[in-house]
């Protein structure tokens, strides 16, 4: 008996020290000795829908306060004469002023489309003295600044309500509520920035209300069109100070009605600070558990976990995407840069590279889920801008997928959609969840591929674009425009119809699949350059640095070149030597993060943490966003400016996990590509493709074992990271022959596992 009571007492311990040990430690935190003073050097707190930034301005402990899908959605009419074979044929006649009115000038001109900002809530802390110190800890979501007097102020958003919450200890500061500038003439002309972020008075909305009664104050705001939304904020004085709740709320009159934000914090404001943190407590429980990484290198172990917390305060279940700011768009009087939008010649993209790996399934599928949602919508504008049946995607879109123009090469690119159909692609390889493959993953490649072959046009046997382009190569000019097919736009067809085939033949709809394939058989190899490495396109070598690799996407992220391939290696390694050789001056940070992928996916481990160290110390503000420029001025890029975007910052996250799992190829490997001084190293449940959970630790230098978890069984290929080996132990779990001595076969039923041990048994 006492036996058993102890086992049990054994497991409960293992169970609370993996717990444990999930969780991100204090030194990933953000702690300051003061408060940050501007808006995007807040400390950033979400749940997808609500966000907040906690920071100080003018004496004043400022909450700025952002929701989702607070959006100006008017249209912007000139983009509805644009079509493709129009700005085709103004390419050969070397009109580009014509399509530039058209398709680019509104979305420089215009303040909107756009995202906009919500309201913000203030404290005077004038009174209060000098700071102690002021952190964010990230394994619970949760804000605390300390005063040398004694007061703690704290506050966070819950992560299962659409609730924020705050305590004042110490001192009871009353609340008020603060309107975006939306009002008052503006210099148009000269406060058109686009990057920087033009007026929001250009946006011409009358002057909100506020309006107070009892402990309560509401803001109401009518924006553009069907929209107006609501900000809230209750409060109680409690036997130490005073504590309260916030909200805002959109209301589109054109959508089902939601509850008042008035409504929301009257019954919110029943419920105490503490309590209403237990379920936001348990929430961040849960994600931290779902995988878990430990680093050697300080600076890139903190970096990773304040990437992979803001990947689960921007992306949530039931919430928009991530745009370029997700939840914290800017609160300085002006819109975010670049209008806060969906830009899907890269940043959406990147946004989710470390969802799949990281077993984040259910925030990946938010991306998939909004795509789905206005598949109807990018159907119709495949119609109208290509003439062709099946689906497109905008290159640059509004939050319910409309068309903003801007650089239409790339905004208007016919290849959008098979990019982003990489993602219906990976959920399926993460998840194996057939019903998904079924009902979504194989219906968006079949329409991506039935429109990309109305568009493209077989000429001597050989299928190419009329017009082709790569981000962003040539800018904004007419030369951007391509007459041959680039490699950017051939490596994304190629894709389309590979991994069409591929899942019509894994549905079993065979003459589908034959289909895709004699297409795909059409297109022509990828254009080199006269070292044997990837041009940008005919007769157009990469001579300069450029910020966008968008020429070696064949490599990464779709993975049609293979660096295990005695044929493929050869133009990989070319073409990174002239990558390399044209330097870094064009850079933004996001081009080191997807540096940092591409050597993992070369091996070159220290390559990959160098690039890594080079993001997290010259292109991250001391709250950890991504700024686009080179904050150190060390001559890493010629840029030097700090436009706030993210997706420089979760694909940092992806190029931690591929150093320390990759299985793109079907092959899993463990720890491929990390640096040769990582003696001690450990990843807990990081996902393959095949839905394989590993986990894995390397202490002193040695892998003494590794554990596949198999939730929807399958076969498992292992490149051994160790010369020897013997199943330590086992579950559901049969071994396979296999014709190569360094990897083994592992067939699992579902719920299967393996321990697989280093050495002689």
């Amino acid at each position: 008996m006492n036996f058993v009571k102890n086992l049990l007492l054994y497991g409960c311990f293992l169970f609370i020290a993996s717990t444990l040990q999930a969780q991100p430690t204090e030194s990933s935190n953000l702690t300051f000795s003061s408060i940050p003073e501007r808006w995007d050097r807040g400390f950033p707190l979400g749940n997808g829908m609500i966000g907040v930034l906690v920071w100080q301005n003018n004496g004043m402990l400022r909450l700025s306060v952002d929701r989702a899908d607070l959006w100006d959605l008017r249209p912007t009419a000139e983009i509805e004469k644009y079509t493709y074979i129009w700005a085709y044929q103004q390419r050969i006649k070397g009109d580009f002023d014509t399509v530039w009115k058209v398709a680019d000038e509104p979305y420089d001109r215009d303040a909107a489309p756009t995202k906009i900002p919500g309201a913000a809530i203030e404290f005077d802390i004038r009174d209060l003295g000098p700071v102690e110190s002021a952190t964010l800890n990230i394994a619970s979501a949760i804000c605390t600044i300390t005063w040398k007097n004694g007061v703690v102020f704290r506050t966070f958003v819950d992560a299962t309500s659409t609730i924020a919450r705050y305590n004042w200890q110490g001192v009871s500061l009353i609340p008020m509520l603060k309107a975006p500038a939306y009002s008052g003439k503006s210099d148009a002309a000269s406060e058109n920035q686009v990057v920087g972020g033009s007026d929001l008075r250009r946006l011409g909305y009358e002057e909100g209300s506020i309006a107070s009664k009892k402990n309560m104050t509401i803001y109401r705001q009518k924006a553009w069109g069907t929209l107006t939304y609501e900000a809230a904020v209750n409060f109680n004085s409690t036997k130490s100070g005073s504590e309260g709740c916030f909200t805002i709320t959109s209301h589109y009159s054109d959508k089902p009605k939601t509850v008042a934000a008035g409504t929301l914090v009257t019954k919110a404001i029943k419920t105490h600070f503490d309590q209403g943190a237990a379920n936001h407590k348990q929430w961040w429980l849960g994600y931290w558990n779902k995988s878990s990484v430990a680093l050697p290198d300080a600076l890139l172990n903190k970096q990773y976990h304040l990437e992979m917390y803001k990947f689960g305060s921007a992306s949530r279940k039931g919430a928009p995407p991530i745009t370029l700011q997700a939840v914290w768009t800017a609160d300085n009087g002006k819109l975010p840069p670049w209008k806060g939008d969906l830009h899907n010649d890269l940043n959406t993209q990147l946004s989710y590279w470390p969802s799949y790996k990281g077993n984040h399934i259910e925030e990946a599928a938010v991306f998939t889920d909004w795509l789905w949602e206005h598949k109807a919508t990018f159907e119709k504008y495949a119609a109208k801008v290509f003439g062709a049946k099946g689906l497109n995607v905008p290159g640059v879109s509004t939050l319910d997928g409309a068309p903003m123009g801007g650089w239409h090469m790339y905004s208007l690119s016919p290849t959008v959609g098979a990019w982003l159909a990489q993602k219906f692609y990976l959920q399926w390889r993460y998840t194996m969840d057939r019903e998904f493959l079924k009902n979504r993953a194989y219906p968006w490649f079949s329409a991506t591929a039935t429109f990309l072959e109305q568009v493209t046009e077989l000429k001597n046997g050989i299928r190419s674009l009329p017009m082709s382009s790569s981000p962003e190569f040539r800018d904004n000019s007419i030369d951007a425009w391509f007459l041959s097919m680039t490699n950017y736009d051939l490596a994304l067809c190629r894709f389309a119809f590979e991994k069409a085939a591929e899942l019509a033949l894994e549905l079993g709809l065979t003459d589908e699949a034959e289909h895709w394939k004699s297409i795909l058989s059409q297109f022509g190899n990828y254009d080199l350059d006269e070292t044997g490495g990837l041009s940008i396109a005919k007769d157009f070598p990469l001579n300069e640095s450029h910020r966008h690799f968008s020429h070696l996407m064949a490599f990464h992220p779709l993975g049609l070149l293979d660096f295990n391939s005695e044929t493929d290696i050869e133009i990989i390694n070319n073409s990174m030597d002239r990558l390399e050789k044209n330097g870094t001056s064009q850079w933004c940070g996001y081009s080191f993060s997807w540096l940092a992928n591409i050597y993992a996916r070369m091996y070159r481990g220290d390559d990959a943490a160098q690039a890594l160290r080079t993001f997290a110390s010259c292109f991250c503000s001391p709250n950890s966003f991504h700024l686009n420029g080179d904050q150190c001025k060390a001559g890493h890029s010629s840029y030097t400016y700090d436009p706030f975007t993210l997706e420089g910052n979760f694909a940092f996250a992806a190029g931690v996990q591929e150093m320390l799992l990759q299985s793109h190829d079907g092959v899993i490997r463990i720890f491929p590509a990390v640096p040769s001084d990582w003696k001690n190293i450990s990843f807990e449940n990081l996902r393959s493709e095949g839905a394989f959970l590993i986990s894995a630790e390397k202490e002193n230098g040695v892998i003494d074992s590794f554990t596949i978890l198999a939730p929807k069984g399958g076969t498992a290929t292992i490149q051994l990271p160790f010369p020897t080996f013997f199943v330590g132990s086992s579950e559901k779990m049969e071994r396979l022959e296999s014709n190569d001595q360094k990897k083994i076969l592992l067939k699992f039923e579902k719920g299967g596992k393996a321990v697989i041990r280093n050495g002689y048994e």
